[in-house]
């Protein structure tokens, strides 16, 4: 189900009752009417998504939120971002195969991935094995560094 308001969209499960990702329309950045590069920040825990999200937003990016990589994929289709920032680890689908799904459908999209825990690099060599390689950076992750990596991405 999509809910819009004048200034976001926001994503919810059949029957409204879970929300699964925002979408924010506006900004208070001050970058001007240009488009802003567009972030789909992916999660399970929703306070680094939606942090994350509001503090993009104003470094000048355009964020999109959800909260496990199935949702993510519903909010990329309308996104279309230039970048995926996801966590690993998530129930239901992980950041890696989220990753390769947006890469196939976003050639263009540069992705950034983000993990506070061991054994994930099982995850990360079967994307390899596939012909994909993802950067990574290790939780917590300070917001100055993840819109540096962004920009060199």
């Amino acid at each position: 189900m999509l809910q819009g308001q004048v200034d976001s969209v926001h994503f919810s499960d059949s029957v409204g009752r879970n929300s699964i990702g925002s979408l924010s329309l506006t900004s208070s950045s001050k970058v001007p009417k240009e488009r802003r590069p567009r972030v789909l920040v992916v999660d399970d825990e929703r306070l680094i998504a939606d942090s994350m999200a509001e503090i993009l937003e104003g470094a000048g990016f355009q964020a999109a939120t959800a909260y496990d990589g199935w949702s993510a994929l519903q909010v990329a289709g309308i996104l279309q971002p230039d970048y995926l920032l996801s966590d690993v680890l998530m129930p239901r689908m992980n950041g890696v195969d989220l990753a390769i799904a947006i890469q196939k459908m976003y050639p263009a999209a540069r992705i950034l991935l983000f993990s506070g825990q061991a054994g994930i690099t099982e995850i990360l060599r079967a994307a390899q094995n596939q012909g994909f390689q993802f950067d990574l950076i290790a939780k917590p992750i300070h917001p100055l560094s993840v819109i540096a990596r962004l920009k060199e991405l």
